[in-house]
């Protein structure tokens, strides 16, 4: 049978479907069956994105840990700067180089338990200029991005799984996880005294188009809009399990707890 691929967002995945579009589970894409399929033609296949992105350094951030982005950055990740159908682009490359599995814990999706494989950033920080860079994408499952967004696992109450995962992949006892998990408060705190711009250039260098990020500004409010839709008595909650494993979360935790603004969404 010819297949002829496509480019389908997961949003308009029905749509297409109705319009004779079928998905290939081995390769996780949509095709049309057959050349002529006119109704399909808005989802034409642009060329795959390479599979090494032009300057990304896929040896940066091996492993599992706690990586929170700074305060002005939070809520601004590739998927909310590009287009959907390069998005899936993107997706695609990123989980067919992984070969379908996290690249920290070798996990691959089970939908029974809802762990799925998700792209992840990896940044690096230029003090001087206050730039963030985009340096890496990585595959992760669900379990390992959750852990490694350790302050919103945090605000949304998964805080005590994603410690148990993080101390399983890394073998880290308990004193050692809460060493790791404080420094990586600290280290936020400090970056998020300043306002830092985006770099995406591994990205528009590879073609992909990138809309403009909002401002920091702009991305605060939205921050604390989207944690603000989290129940108060859960964040409250967090924050007490936090304290009692050790955790020092510094203004984070307080943030978390007293209700006045929120904690590392990171």
């Amino acid at each position: 049978m010819e297949r002829i691929w496509l480019d389908v967002p997961f949003s308009e995945k029905d749509e297409a479907k109705a319009a004779g579009a079928r998905w290939a589970p081995e390769v996780k894409r949509w095709y049309a069956p057959r050349a002529g399929m006119t109704g399909l033609q808005r989802w034409a296949a642009r060329p795959d994105i390479p599979d090494l992105l032009p300057g990304e350094d896929r040896n940066l951030g091996s492993g599992l840990f706690v990586d929170l982005v700074p305060a002005s950055c939070w809520f601004t990740n590739v998927r909310s700067c590009v287009s959907e159908k390069d998005w899936e682009r993107l997706r695609r490359m990123i989980t067919r180089r992984a070969q379908f599995r996290c690249e920290v814990c070798g996990a691959g999706e089970d939908r029974e338990t809802r762990r799925w494989l998700e792209a992840h950033e990896r940044w690096t920080y230029d003090d001087a200029a206050r730039t963030q860079r985009l340096a890496r994408l990585i595959c992760l499952c669900t379990d390992c991005h959750t852990a490694t967004h350790f302050g919103r696992a945090q605000v949304v109450g998964v805080a005590d799984a994603a410690l148990v995962h993080l101390r399983a992949v890394t073998g880290m006892n308990q004193a050692e996880a809460d060493a790791h998990i404080a420094e990586a408060f600290h280290v936020w705190e400090e970056r998020s005294r300043w306002t830092w711009d985006l770099d995406l250039s591994i990205l528009t260098d590879a073609g992909v188009a990138i809309r403009r990020p909002p401002s920091p500004e702009r991305r605060s409010t939205t921050a604390r809009q989207t944690l603000e839709w989290v129940d108060h008595d859960t964040r409250s909650d967090v924050a007490e399990r936090a304290k009692s494993t050790g955790i020092q979360q510094r203004a984070a935790t307080k943030r978390a707890g007293s209700g006045t603004g929120p904690a590392p969404a990171g």
